[in-house]
Protein backbone atom coordinates (compact mmCIF):
# COMPACT_ATOMS: atom_id res chain seq x y z
CA UNK A 1 0.00 0.00 0.00
CA UNK A 2 1.57 3.49 -1.00
CA UNK A 3 1.08 6.80 0.91
CA UNK A 4 -1.22 7.76 -0.75
CA UNK A 5 -3.69 4.61 -0.14
CA UNK A 6 -2.84 4.68 3.62
CA UNK A 7 -3.55 8.33 3.28
CA UNK A 8 -7.10 7.66 1.70
CA UNK A 9 -7.49 4.86 4.35
CA UNK A 10 -6.78 6.34 7.53
CA UNK A 11 -8.80 9.61 6.51
CA UNK A 12 -11.89 7.75 6.04
CA UNK A 13 -11.30 5.70 9.18
CA UNK A 14 -10.35 9.22 11.16
CA UNK A 15 -14.33 10.32 11.34
CA UNK A 16 -14.56 8.56 14.38
CA UNK A 17 -12.71 12.14 16.08
CA UNK A 18 -15.90 14.50 16.57
CA UNK A 19 -14.69 18.07 15.47
CA UNK A 20 -18.21 19.57 14.68
CA UNK A 21 -21.60 19.11 14.16
CA UNK A 22 -22.18 17.52 10.87
CA UNK A 23 -22.74 20.10 8.54
CA UNK A 24 -19.98 19.59 5.89
CA UNK A 25 -21.69 20.08 2.35
CA UNK A 26 -23.27 23.38 3.49
CA UNK A 27 -20.05 24.47 4.19
CA UNK A 28 -17.72 23.51 1.87
CA UNK A 29 -20.00 25.35 -0.87
CA UNK A 30 -20.15 28.62 1.46
CA UNK A 31 -16.31 28.52 1.43
CA UNK A 32 -15.76 27.86 -2.11
CA UNK A 33 -18.26 29.98 -3.35
CA UNK A 34 -16.79 33.29 -1.01
CA UNK A 35 -13.40 32.57 -2.47
CA UNK A 36 -14.53 32.74 -6.04
CA UNK A 37 -14.87 29.12 -7.14
CA UNK A 38 -17.34 28.19 -10.20
CA UNK A 39 -19.80 25.12 -9.09
CA UNK A 40 -17.53 23.15 -11.67
CA UNK A 41 -14.52 24.18 -9.39
CA UNK A 42 -15.93 22.89 -6.24
CA UNK A 43 -17.03 19.59 -8.07
CA UNK A 44 -13.63 19.27 -9.02
CA UNK A 45 -11.41 20.21 -6.06
CA UNK A 46 -14.19 18.45 -3.38
CA UNK A 47 -16.06 15.98 -5.82
CA UNK A 48 -19.46 15.11 -4.59
CA UNK A 49 -21.16 17.46 -2.08
CA UNK A 50 -23.01 14.69 0.31
CA UNK A 51 -22.50 14.29 3.78
CA UNK A 52 -18.55 13.65 3.49
CA UNK A 53 -16.86 16.53 0.47
CA UNK A 54 -14.08 14.38 -0.63
CA UNK A 55 -10.93 14.92 -3.02
CA UNK A 56 -10.47 12.75 -5.81
CA UNK A 57 -6.81 11.28 -6.75
CA UNK A 58 -5.30 8.42 -8.43
CA UNK A 59 -8.71 6.56 -8.47
CA UNK A 60 -8.72 7.01 -4.12
CA UNK A 61 -11.78 9.35 -2.65
CA UNK A 62 -9.74 11.08 0.28
CA UNK A 63 -12.41 12.62 2.82
CA UNK A 64 -12.17 16.43 3.67
CA UNK A 65 -14.05 17.36 7.03
CA UNK A 66 -14.91 21.26 7.35
CA UNK A 67 -13.78 22.70 11.04
CA UNK A 68 -14.70 25.99 12.41
CA UNK A 69 -12.13 28.74 12.38
CA UNK A 70 -12.48 32.42 13.40
CA UNK A 71 -15.00 34.85 12.32
CA UNK A 72 -17.15 32.13 10.74
CA UNK A 73 -14.73 30.45 8.72
CA UNK A 74 -14.88 26.99 7.49
CA UNK A 75 -11.49 25.21 7.36
CA UNK A 76 -11.61 22.26 5.10
CA UNK A 77 -9.14 19.77 7.18
CA UNK A 78 -7.70 16.82 6.77
CA UNK A 79 -8.09 13.98 9.11
CA UNK A 80 -5.57 11.62 9.81
CA UNK A 81 -3.64 9.26 11.83
CA UNK A 82 0.32 8.03 12.25
CA UNK A 83 -1.48 4.42 12.95
CA UNK A 84 -4.61 2.49 13.12
CA UNK A 85 -3.35 -0.01 15.39
CA UNK A 86 -3.86 0.62 19.17
CA UNK A 87 -3.13 -1.61 22.29
CA UNK A 88 -6.57 -0.25 24.13
CA UNK A 89 -9.19 -2.19 24.30
CA UNK A 90 -11.98 0.48 24.93
CA UNK A 91 -15.49 -0.73 24.62
CA UNK A 92 -16.57 1.16 21.89
CA UNK A 93 -13.93 2.16 20.14
CA UNK A 94 -13.09 0.93 16.24
CA UNK A 95 -9.27 0.86 16.56
CA UNK A 96 -9.55 -1.59 19.85
CA UNK A 97 -6.71 -4.16 19.85
CA UNK A 98 -8.93 -7.14 20.46
CA UNK A 99 -10.89 -6.23 17.42
CA UNK A 100 -10.25 -7.98 13.87
CA UNK A 101 -9.60 -4.67 11.10
CA UNK A 102 -7.21 -3.66 9.22
CA UNK A 103 -4.41 -1.84 10.63
CA UNK A 104 -2.14 1.02 8.53
CA UNK A 105 0.43 2.44 9.92
CA UNK A 106 3.12 5.89 8.91
CA UNK A 107 5.84 6.50 9.52
CA UNK A 108 6.29 9.89 11.28
CA UNK A 109 8.41 11.74 8.07
CA UNK A 110 6.17 9.71 5.42
CA UNK A 111 3.11 11.10 6.98
CA UNK A 112 4.81 14.72 7.24
CA UNK A 113 5.60 14.21 3.76
CA UNK A 114 2.22 12.98 2.08
CA UNK A 115 0.31 15.77 4.22
CA UNK A 116 2.40 18.74 3.18
CA UNK A 117 2.45 17.23 -0.91
CA UNK A 118 -1.76 17.38 -0.47
CA UNK A 119 -1.56 21.15 1.19
CA UNK A 120 0.51 22.21 -1.51
CA UNK A 121 -1.28 20.51 -4.25
CA UNK A 122 -4.12 22.91 -2.36
CA UNK A 123 -6.72 20.32 -1.43
CA UNK A 124 -6.75 21.41 2.08
CA UNK A 125 -5.35 24.04 4.73
CA UNK A 126 -5.09 21.94 7.54
CA UNK A 127 -3.85 18.66 9.31
CA UNK A 128 -5.82 17.02 12.07
CA UNK A 129 -3.64 14.39 13.44
CA UNK A 130 -4.47 11.62 15.98
CA UNK A 131 -3.48 8.04 16.08
CA UNK A 132 -3.98 4.82 18.05
CA UNK A 133 -2.02 4.28 21.36
CA UNK A 134 0.96 2.03 20.72
CA UNK A 135 4.10 0.76 23.01
CA UNK A 136 3.00 3.43 25.60
CA UNK A 137 1.49 7.11 25.53
CA UNK A 138 4.52 8.39 25.72
CA UNK A 139 5.54 6.96 22.77
CA UNK A 140 3.42 7.32 21.12
CA UNK A 141 3.38 11.27 21.95
CA UNK A 142 7.08 11.67 21.14
CA UNK A 143 5.98 10.03 17.38
CA UNK A 144 3.00 12.81 16.69
CA UNK A 145 5.29 15.62 17.89
CA UNK A 146 8.34 13.97 15.84
CA UNK A 147 5.55 14.14 12.72
CA UNK A 148 4.71 17.75 13.67
CA UNK A 149 8.62 18.93 14.29
CA UNK A 150 9.25 17.53 10.47
CA UNK A 151 6.22 19.38 8.95
CA UNK A 152 7.08 22.96 10.98
CA UNK A 153 11.24 23.10 10.67
CA UNK A 154 12.00 20.75 7.45
CA UNK A 155 8.87 21.94 4.99
CA UNK A 156 7.91 24.90 6.55
CA UNK A 157 4.48 24.45 7.28
CA UNK A 158 2.82 27.06 8.81
CA UNK A 159 -0.72 26.22 8.57
CA UNK A 160 -3.69 24.94 11.11
CA UNK A 161 -2.15 22.05 12.93
CA UNK A 162 -4.37 19.98 15.46
CA UNK A 163 -2.39 17.56 17.68
CA UNK A 164 -3.51 14.99 20.22
CA UNK A 165 -2.29 14.25 23.44
CA UNK A 166 -2.01 10.59 23.93
CA UNK A 167 -3.37 9.11 27.91
CA UNK A 168 -0.06 9.43 29.47
CA UNK A 169 1.76 11.70 28.00
CA UNK A 170 4.47 14.04 29.84
CA UNK A 171 4.29 17.69 30.86
CA UNK A 172 7.39 18.57 28.68
CA UNK A 173 5.27 16.75 25.26
CA UNK A 174 2.36 19.08 26.57
CA UNK A 175 4.37 21.99 26.08
CA UNK A 176 5.85 20.79 22.80
CA UNK A 177 3.30 19.87 21.39
CA UNK A 178 1.77 23.72 22.55
CA UNK A 179 4.49 25.05 20.10
CA UNK A 180 4.41 23.20 17.43
CA UNK A 181 0.30 23.50 17.23
CA UNK A 182 -2.31 25.92 16.70
CA UNK A 183 -5.00 23.40 18.99
CA UNK A 184 -3.94 20.46 21.29
CA UNK A 185 -7.25 17.98 22.56
CA UNK A 186 -6.91 15.05 25.29
CA UNK A 187 -9.95 12.90 24.82
CA UNK A 188 -11.89 12.74 27.93
CA UNK A 189 -14.67 10.40 26.53
CA UNK A 190 -16.78 10.49 30.04
CA UNK A 191 -17.61 12.80 32.60
CA UNK A 192 -15.88 11.40 35.55
CA UNK A 193 -13.97 7.77 36.52
CA UNK A 194 -17.10 5.91 36.79
CA UNK A 195 -18.45 6.64 33.36
CA UNK A 196 -14.84 6.17 31.59
CA UNK A 197 -14.00 2.44 33.37
CA UNK A 198 -17.63 1.35 31.40
CA UNK A 199 -16.02 2.87 28.03
CA UNK A 200 -12.49 2.19 28.61
CA UNK A 201 -11.92 0.05 31.36
CA UNK A 202 -7.60 0.52 30.89
CA UNK A 203 -7.68 4.33 31.17
CA UNK A 204 -7.56 6.84 33.95
CA UNK A 205 -9.24 9.87 33.81
CA UNK A 206 -7.60 12.17 36.28
CA UNK A 207 -3.74 11.07 35.46
CA UNK A 208 -4.32 10.41 32.01
CA UNK A 209 -6.96 12.11 30.15
CA UNK A 210 -7.80 15.19 32.64
CA UNK A 211 -3.95 16.01 33.86
CA UNK A 212 -3.10 17.65 29.95
CA UNK A 213 -5.75 19.83 29.79
CA UNK A 214 -4.99 20.82 32.94
CA UNK A 215 -0.88 21.30 32.49
CA UNK A 216 -2.18 23.40 29.04
CA UNK A 217 -3.80 26.35 31.26
CA UNK A 218 -0.97 26.44 33.68
CA UNK A 219 1.77 26.54 30.62
CA UNK A 220 -0.50 29.19 29.13
CA UNK A 221 -0.44 31.27 32.45
CA UNK A 222 2.89 30.72 33.68
CA UNK A 223 5.26 29.91 30.85
CA UNK A 224 6.14 33.22 27.90
CA UNK A 225 6.23 32.19 24.35
CA UNK A 226 8.34 33.06 21.93
CA UNK A 227 6.28 33.72 18.68
CA UNK A 228 6.79 31.82 15.76
CA UNK A 229 6.28 31.64 12.06
CA UNK A 230 2.73 29.87 12.16
CA UNK A 231 1.41 31.01 15.81
CA UNK A 232 2.21 33.97 18.27
CA UNK A 233 0.17 32.24 21.36
CA UNK A 234 0.39 28.86 23.10
CA UNK A 235 -1.98 26.55 21.40
CA UNK A 236 -5.85 26.58 22.43
CA UNK A 237 -7.37 23.02 24.02
CA UNK A 238 -10.38 21.37 23.19
CA UNK A 239 -11.78 17.66 24.24
CA UNK A 240 -14.05 15.28 22.80
CA UNK A 241 -17.15 12.95 25.29
CA UNK A 242 -18.69 9.80 23.76
CA UNK A 243 -22.44 10.40 24.59
CA UNK A 244 -24.53 7.20 25.35
CA UNK A 245 -23.42 4.38 25.77
CA UNK A 246 -22.25 4.41 29.53
CA UNK A 247 -25.08 5.90 30.60
CA UNK A 248 -23.72 8.96 32.11
CA UNK A 249 -26.72 12.05 31.64
CA UNK A 250 -26.52 15.23 30.39
CA UNK A 251 -25.76 16.86 33.51
CA UNK A 252 -22.83 15.15 34.39
CA UNK A 253 -21.00 15.68 30.46
CA UNK A 254 -22.02 19.81 30.80
CA UNK A 255 -21.13 19.78 34.62
CA UNK A 256 -17.72 18.27 33.38
CA UNK A 257 -17.58 20.57 30.78
CA UNK A 258 -18.18 23.98 32.81
CA UNK A 259 -15.47 23.20 35.39
CA UNK A 260 -13.39 22.88 32.29
CA UNK A 261 -14.14 26.20 30.44
CA UNK A 262 -13.39 27.80 34.20
CA UNK A 263 -10.30 25.66 35.46
CA UNK A 264 -8.50 24.65 31.70
CA UNK A 265 -9.58 27.10 30.33
CA UNK A 266 -10.99 24.81 27.20
CA UNK A 267 -11.97 25.74 23.91
CA UNK A 268 -14.04 23.35 22.84
CA UNK A 269 -15.71 20.23 24.14
CA UNK A 270 -16.96 17.80 21.30
CA UNK A 271 -19.51 15.66 21.68
CA UNK A 272 -19.81 12.40 19.60
CA UNK A 273 -23.36 10.35 19.47
CA UNK A 274 -22.64 6.95 20.11
CA UNK A 275 -23.18 4.38 17.11
CA UNK A 276 -22.38 0.53 17.48
CA UNK A 277 -19.18 -1.04 15.57
CA UNK A 278 -19.14 -5.00 14.86
CA UNK A 279 -16.71 -6.72 16.68
CA UNK A 280 -16.55 -4.69 19.76
CA UNK A 281 -18.60 -5.36 23.15
CA UNK A 282 -21.07 -2.66 22.91
CA UNK A 283 -22.40 -3.98 19.48
CA UNK A 284 -25.42 -4.55 20.61
CA UNK A 285 -26.05 -1.47 22.43
CA UNK A 286 -28.68 1.18 20.75
CA UNK A 287 -26.89 4.36 18.85
CA UNK A 288 -27.50 7.43 20.45
CA UNK A 289 -29.71 10.00 19.09
CA UNK A 290 -27.86 12.69 17.27
CA UNK A 291 -30.44 15.32 19.05
CA UNK A 292 -29.17 14.33 22.25
CA UNK A 293 -25.77 15.49 20.44
CA UNK A 294 -27.27 18.76 19.03
CA UNK A 295 -28.67 19.92 22.37
CA UNK A 296 -25.04 19.21 24.11
CA UNK A 297 -23.82 21.56 21.46
CA UNK A 298 -26.48 24.46 22.32
CA UNK A 299 -25.77 24.06 26.45
CA UNK A 300 -21.89 24.45 26.29
CA UNK A 301 -22.40 27.28 23.80
CA UNK A 302 -24.31 28.91 26.33
CA UNK A 303 -21.88 28.10 29.33
CA UNK A 304 -19.09 29.38 27.07
CA UNK A 305 -19.85 32.08 25.54
CA UNK A 306 -23.97 33.40 26.90
CA UNK A 307 -23.38 33.42 30.75
CA UNK A 308 -25.16 30.55 31.91
CA UNK A 309 -24.15 28.80 34.69
CA UNK A 310 -24.86 24.78 35.05
CA UNK A 311 -27.72 25.80 37.51
CA UNK A 312 -28.81 28.13 34.30
CA UNK A 313 -30.14 25.36 32.35
CA UNK A 314 -32.96 23.47 32.45
CA UNK A 315 -32.14 19.52 33.02
CA UNK A 316 -35.07 17.86 33.36
CA UNK A 317 -35.40 14.25 35.55
CA UNK A 318 -32.64 12.51 35.73
CA UNK A 319 -30.38 15.27 34.62
CA UNK A 320 -31.61 15.35 30.93
CA UNK A 321 -31.68 18.32 28.43
CA UNK A 322 -35.22 18.46 27.23
CA UNK A 323 -35.20 16.94 23.13
CA UNK A 324 -38.28 18.63 21.69
CA UNK A 325 -36.56 21.89 22.23
CA UNK A 326 -33.26 23.87 22.76
CA UNK A 327 -32.41 24.92 26.03
CA UNK A 328 -32.00 28.54 25.57
CA UNK A 329 -35.99 28.46 24.78
CA UNK A 330 -36.25 26.20 27.75
CA UNK A 331 -34.80 28.43 30.09
CA UNK A 332 -36.75 31.36 28.51
CA UNK A 333 -40.21 30.04 28.95
CA UNK A 334 -39.57 29.28 32.66
CA UNK A 335 -38.04 32.36 33.29
CA UNK A 336 -39.83 35.13 30.93
CA UNK A 337 -42.87 33.81 29.25
CA UNK A 338 -44.84 35.03 32.10
CA UNK A 339 -42.83 37.76 33.19
CA UNK A 340 -41.67 39.31 29.62
CA UNK A 341 -38.03 41.06 29.77
CA UNK A 342 -38.28 45.19 28.68
CA UNK A 343 -35.48 45.22 26.01
CA UNK A 344 -35.51 49.14 26.27
CA UNK A 345 -33.48 48.74 29.83
CA UNK A 346 -32.42 44.99 29.77
CA UNK A 347 -28.45 44.43 30.23
CA UNK A 348 -26.43 42.61 28.04
CA UNK A 349 -26.79 39.56 30.27
CA UNK A 350 -30.54 39.46 30.28
CA UNK A 351 -30.54 39.94 26.71
CA UNK A 352 -28.17 36.91 26.16
CA UNK A 353 -30.61 35.00 27.56
CA UNK A 354 -33.27 35.73 25.23
CA UNK A 355 -33.90 33.10 22.12
CA UNK A 356 -33.43 34.61 19.13
CA UNK A 357 -30.54 37.36 20.64
CA UNK A 358 -27.17 36.24 19.88
CA UNK A 359 -23.61 38.35 20.64
CA UNK A 360 -24.06 40.31 18.40
CA UNK A 361 -27.64 41.02 18.26
CA UNK A 362 -27.33 41.92 22.03
CA UNK A 363 -24.56 44.51 20.97
CA UNK A 364 -27.28 45.64 17.90
CA UNK A 365 -30.10 46.32 20.41
CA UNK A 366 -27.81 48.07 22.77
CA UNK A 367 -27.13 50.44 20.10
CA UNK A 368 -30.10 51.00 18.74
CA UNK A 369 -31.86 52.00 21.89
CA UNK A 370 -29.18 54.55 22.81
CA UNK A 371 -30.67 56.32 19.77
CA UNK A 372 -34.31 55.87 19.85
CA UNK A 373 -36.76 53.58 22.51
CA UNK A 374 -37.66 50.43 20.59
CA UNK A 375 -41.15 50.72 20.10
CA UNK A 376 -42.26 47.46 17.47
CA UNK A 377 -41.46 44.46 16.37
CA UNK A 378 -40.18 45.48 12.57
CA UNK A 379 -37.19 47.77 14.60
CA UNK A 380 -35.71 43.89 15.46
CA UNK A 381 -36.35 42.43 11.75
CA UNK A 382 -34.43 45.42 10.43
CA UNK A 383 -32.04 44.62 12.81
CA UNK A 384 -31.68 41.10 11.87
CA UNK A 385 -32.81 39.79 15.21
CA UNK A 386 -35.14 36.35 15.16
CA UNK A 387 -38.10 38.31 16.51
CA UNK A 388 -40.77 35.65 16.06
CA UNK A 389 -38.57 33.59 18.13
CA UNK A 390 -38.06 36.61 20.46
CA UNK A 391 -41.33 38.08 20.54
CA UNK A 392 -42.89 35.82 23.46
CA UNK A 393 -40.74 36.58 25.86
CA UNK A 394 -40.14 40.47 25.44
CA UNK A 395 -41.96 44.00 25.98
CA UNK A 396 -41.18 46.49 23.87
CA UNK A 397 -41.97 50.18 25.39
CA UNK A 398 -44.00 48.14 27.68
CA UNK A 399 -46.13 46.27 25.24
CA UNK A 400 -45.93 42.73 24.54
CA UNK A 401 -45.23 42.49 20.56
CA UNK A 402 -47.42 40.73 18.22
CA UNK A 403 -46.27 38.03 16.99
CA UNK A 404 -47.13 34.44 15.03
CA UNK A 405 -46.51 31.77 16.81
CA UNK A 406 -44.03 29.18 15.45
CA UNK A 407 -45.49 25.65 14.05
CA UNK A 408 -42.07 23.77 15.06
CA UNK A 409 -39.53 23.76 17.95
CA UNK A 410 -35.85 24.53 16.68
Amino acid sequence: MDSLQKLAWVSAEARFEADEEPRYSTSVNTRARRYGYTERQIRDRYGHMGPEPSIRAKGLDIPIFMAAGGGGRRVPLLKSMLTTACERNCNYCAFRARRNYRRVTFKPEELAKTYFSAYEAGWVDGLFLSTGVYAGGIHTQDKLLDTATILRDRYGYCGYLHLKIMPGAEFEQVRRAMQLANRVSANLEAPNQIRLTCLAPQKDFNKELLQPLLWAEQIRTTQRYRPSAWSSRWASTSTQFVVGPAGESDLEILGTVAALFTKAKLRRAYFEAFNPIIDTPFEELPPEKPLRQHRLYQASYLLRDYGFNLEDLPFQSKGQLPLDRDPKQAYAELHYHDKPLELNQASREHLLRIPGIGLRSAETIIRMRRQHRLCDIGQLHCAGILAERTAPYILLDGKRPLHQKRLFAL
